[in-house]
């Protein structure tokens, strides 16, 4: 039995790389009476990736921001498209925002599958006019990254949030038994999904400042057990820049 500790911070990292998940081979008929080997051999493993670095916009006009990938950002895609090539992923699902779709593309690249767009899946601020890397927001406006650090997002319900999150990937759980699939997107979603699994509340879901590309994964049993695996894989951009320090 593997025991995962998990350091509920800010700034979590897991350094280090993670065992490579391969299935064990052909699904065999249900043991036992509950079922719970039936429950084990269709376990599927999301890998959460939020999406790369992104660009800098505030639109005067109101419009939503969307911004795309930075130079980067793409560098990140493709860094953590190479770190997850040879895992066996039999899908790929992706926000409908720009910086998830420009995220996805390398991995789909490698995988060989078509990234499925998922609106559940959208960030917090889709709407929002304007868009400020979290790292540039740190430098040029302290006051308003702690506050945001703290909580303050520009969200009205988290709870209507959340849920809406836990509902579109719980759907992909339920379309994907035994597979190991994928999931791009942002680092309100993923907290969304991960403070699902732990069990915080929706007040205070946002826990844990995931960084561009890093890898999230999640056990989840057809029986809806979910177990957290890892936080926050970043091994894959120790060749890369750190934003925070460019």
């Amino acid at each position: 039995m593997a025991i995962i500790f998990v350091r509920l911070a800010m700034a979590a990292k897991v350094q280090g790389p993670v065992a490579r998940t391969r299935r064990l081979g052909p699904k065999t008929p249900r043991l036992g009476a509950d079922g719970a080997m039936a429950s084990i051999l269709t376990a599927v493993e999301l890998i959460f990736v939020r999406h790369g670095l992104p660009e800098r916009v505030e639109n005067a006009d109101g419009t939503a921001a969307n911004p795309s990938l930075q130079g980067l950002g793409h560098d990140q895609a493709k860094a953590v498209a190479h770190w997850l090539a040879d895992e066996d992923i039999d899908a790929v699902y992706v926000s409908p925002m720009a910086r998830a779709r420009e995220t996805a593309a390398p991995l789909e690249a490698v995988t060989g599958h078509t990234a499925v767009v998922r609106e559940g899946i959208a960030e917090f601020d889709a709407d929002q006019a304007a868009y400020i890397p979290m790292d540039e927001l740190k430098k040029t406006d302290y006051s308003r990254w702690r506050q945001m650090m703290e909580g303050g997002y520009a969200l009205e319900d988290p709870a209507d949030f959340l849920g809406a999150v836990v509902r579109t990937v719980d759907a992909i759980v339920d379309d994907h038994p035994g597979q190991n699939v994928a999931v791009v997107c942002h680092g309100g979603v993923i907290n969304a999904y991960l403070a699902h699994v732990l069990g915080r509340t929706s007040e205070h879901f946002m826990f844990c400042n995931v960084d561009y590309t890093s890898v999230s994964r999640v056990m989840a049993s057809s029986r809806g057990h979910r177990s957290l695996k890892s936080i926050n894989e970043t091994a894959h951009l120790r060749p890369l820049p750190d934003p925070e320090h460019r």
